[in-house]
């Protein structure tokens, strides 16, 4: 084999593809640091750093399958949901378990996880129609939308801002970050819903790059992102 040939085997073809693999190994190659990293922080924040891991690494498992489907030419939006319906509410948890240390409750917790579900279940059924017609993908969107809603509020401006201030210091810094996780790189998705579901939304894929691009890259932004902000918090002095 010529060195043409092993150049032309080493450019990817498939750019979307290539995103696949990137994210993959980018989230797999995270879950392998906040793994290691457990044991050298204080015990309060391992569980965090656990946590943190296992959603990059269920994340790159998801995204293995992802490329498969993706190479097969099928869909790869039922994987997608599980990844999400598994990875998001383990985000969401990440805000409790930093929030402990000022007196956040697993009612606190509990409700992060219920509203991140209704918003990805709504979710899936408005751009899968699983649902067998119930409702169009504009109220499934809606609902959807609802349930983010609140959990902004509730980490922005709710109970949990209140004992992040309380908290203050680098607790109340990485909360900050994690809301602006939350509020600016969570807003793939709703546009990803856009161009992908019928209706109103009809069109504006035709003005956006490749979605499963934007989500690939969103993806690993957002998981690794938040995986290093309690990195940072579980390292420093607070």
């Amino acid at each position: 084999m010529n060195y043409l040939n092993l150049i032309a085997m080493a450019v990817p073809t498939d750019g979307t593809g290539f995103t696949f693999w990137l994210g993959a190994m980018a989230m797999m190659a995270a879950s392998v640091f906040f793994f290691l990293s457990m044991n050298s922080v204080d015990a309060k924040w391992r569980t965090s750093l656990l946590v943190s891991g296992l959603i990059t690494f269920i994340a790159a498992v998801h995204y293995m399958y992802m490329r498969d489907a993706h190479a097969a030419g099928d869909s790869t939006t039922v994987f997608r949901y599980v990844d999400w319906i598994l990875t998001v509410p383990l985000m969401c948890v990440e805000f409790y378990l930093i929030l402990k240390v000022a007196g956040a409750t697993k009612s606190h917790m509990w409700k992060l996880i219920g509203f991140s579900t209704i918003m990805l279940v709504t979710g899936f059924f408005g751009e899968s129609g699983w649902d067998g017609g119930l409702l169009n993908a504009s109220m499934w969107g809606l609902l959807s939308g609802l349930a983010y809603f609140y959990i902004a509020y509730e980490v922005w401006l709710g109970s949990l801002k209140k004992l992040a201030e309380a908290a203050g210091g680098n607790v109340l810094k990485a909360h900050k970050t994690l809301c602006w996780f939350l509020l600016v790189g969570w807003a793939i998705y709703p546009l990803g819903y856009m161009a992908g579901t019928d209706g109103w939304y009809n069109g504006i894929e035709n003005v956006l790059p490749s979605m499963e691009v934007i989500y690939n890259i969103g993806d690993a932004i957002n998981k690794i992102g938040f995986g290093l902000v309690v990195y940072t918090l579980a390292v420093s002095k607070d």
